[in-house]
């Protein structure tokens, strides 16, 4: 096998994904069967300056080149050949936010990410103009809110983009961007597959007296399995700077994280769904029919391939547990206790099946950052307890996993009680759920649905932008098509059908969660 795998990589038949995720960039290789051979990583994290959250961009290019190298190195550990050619590469990051630049591509102002929540007037005024809704994260309410505030900038601006999307122009010199993330920068019309052309217009008529058009400004619309550049020269020497890899490769559209998840868990079809749970959570419907009406709680963006999603996204999940673990580290480490964290995050997690279904009255808002669901501008983790709760670590774990998926199970209540949307089935992925049978088990009962996680799910975003740029070889068939029939056909999954106990507990826990968002709110708003 591992000649077989060798010689792969020696004739350029392997693909790689690349994907910039909130605290890790991951590179992960495929082979011709679609499994993964190869991985690399670079561990960051975002900063708060100036009151954004953002990544310094000469980071972005350290740390792409550092998961490169050290890509190439597990190739050459493994298979014992130095990585030079390649079939195709695909790029994905976090969707969202703003990157603007002007006409020589000077970044003109700090990257602003999906976890900001200060363009809360722009995206309710582009909801009101448009009739759709504009969640604070899209790229178009940054710029609009730029314009509200009158920044300096916005009149040199001559392109804005997301994370994938610069990436991918660093390494083709194509600004181009994938449908799905393209649709969390505007409004997609589903039925030309590009920009929604009257909302481009009266976004038109409110912008002001500035010389640039939005529709120039913006990537152009890619779907999945078209053609979207080549690895230039500079390119190839941005990605390994000893100048092994050769230029050339084709590369897919970029895509978000969304996009790269749905295709992961194969929930690119109608009906079906994901939830991809790390730093932030998201929940994703692909729709069959349009909503009946716009929810400030519901973005409507799209799969790779153009179909409606309905998604739910939440800018909190996993921050919060981590915190908590690293503290319960920190003490063992004090006492010379010698563990390490992926067993702590086990021991923990596990105990948790112990505690109450309801969690004995334990409520948690794992609030880092606002949430824009439940209303909350302002973050502040907050742990509150009841005088008679059974105050204990699988109480208190319980309630730390049920936090991350609350936001969630509001805005998913909405859809089925306001659209009446049905979802079967919800396939899972993310750290979250790394520890077999408890996350995964919490997500059932909070969605009262059957829940499902392949045993892929942990190979993530990476090897689902992998997969997309596979995809360009077989566009002949569909994209849910090809998943299902090439990809998936022998995948095991574990599934999880609700408990009704536990998810009377949820519903519990979730009666008090929203009795006591007013707490939340007023402590996001004192606490400094």
């Amino acid at each position: 096998m591992n000649n077989n795998i060798k010689e792969q990589i020696l004739n350029g038949e392997t693909v790689l994904g690349l994907e910039l995720g909130s605290t890790r960039i991951k590179a992960v290789l495929i082979a011709k069967d679609h499994l993964p051979i190869a991985e690399g990583s670079f561990a960051w994290e975002n900063h708060y300056e100036n009151g954004y959250w953002t990544y310094d961009l000469e980071e972005v290019r350290q740390g792409v080149q550092s998961c490169y190298k050290d890509l190439k190195q597990d190739v050459f550990q493994k298979y014992g050949v130095i990585l030079k050619k390649l079939h195709a590469i695909g790029v994905s990051a976090m969707m969202h936010g703003y990157l603007a630049f002007d006409e020589n591509g000077t970044l003109l102002t700090p990257f602003r990410t999906w976890r900001n929540t200060t363009t809360l007037e722009a995206a309710q005024k582009l909801s009101d103009l448009f009739q759709f809704n504009i969640p604070q994260r899209w790229s178009v309410a940054h710029l609009y809110q730029a314009i509200l505030n009158h920044e300096e900038h916005v009149s040199s601006i001559h392109s804005i983009n997301t994370l994938s999307g610069y990436m991918h122009e660093l390494l083709t010199a194509e600004r181009v961007l994938g449908i799905g993330d393209a649709s969390g920068m505007f409004p997609i019309d589903p039925k030309t597959g590009d920009y929604d052309e009257k909302m481009l217009s009266l976004f038109e008529e409110v912008k002001g007296d500035y010389s640039w058009k939005l529709k120039e400004i913006l990537p152009v619309v890619k779907k999945a399995g078209e053609y979207a550049g080549k690895l230039t020269k500079e390119g190839a020497l941005l990605l390994d700077p000893s100048g092994d890899l050769e230029e050339g490769i084709v590369f897919c559209p970029p895509e978000g994280d969304a996009g790269t998840g749905m295709t992961a868990t194969n929930s690119i079809r109608e009906k079906t769904g994901n939830v991809s749970a790390g730093t932030s959570i998201f929940g994703m419907i692909v729709l069959d029919k349009p909503l009946k009406h716009y929810y400030p709680e519901v973005d409507i963006v799209t799969t790779p391939d153009g179909a409606p999603v309905a998604m739910i996204h939440c800018n909190n999940c996993s921050s919060d547990i981590n915190a908590w673990i690293n503290m319960f580290q920190e003490l063992l480490q004090m006492t010379g206790t010698d563990i390490s964290q992926d067993e702590l995050y086990r021991i923990l997690f596990e105990r948790s099946l112990e505690g109450d279904a309801d969690c004995s009255s334990m409520v948690n808002f794992n609030y880092v950052s606002g949430e824009h669901v439940t209303g909350c501008e302002n973050g502040s983790p907050l742990f509150i307890r009841s005088v008679g709760s059974s105050f204990n670590l699988a109480n208190f774990m319980k309630a730390q996993i049920y936090s991350a998926f609350s936001v969630l199970k509001i805005g998913m209540d909405l859809l089925k009680e306001k659209e009446k949307i049905e979802i079967k089935r919800i396939y899972g992925h993310g750290g979250l759920f790394k520890t077999k049978g408890v996350a995964q088990r919490y997500l059932a009962a909070a969605l009262n649905t059957e829940t499902v996680i392949k045993k892929t799910a942990g190979e993530g975003g990476p090897w689902g932008m992998a997969l997309l740029a596979q995809y360009m070889d077989a566009y002949n068939l569909s994209l849910a098509d090809w998943l299902e029939q090439k990809v998936f056909v022998h995948d095991e999954e574990e599934t999880i059908i609700p408990n009704p106990e536990e998810v009377s507990g949820f519903e519990q826990y979730i009666e008090n969660y929203k009795n006591l968002l007013s707490v939340e709110k007023e402590a996001g708003m004192l606490l400094k």
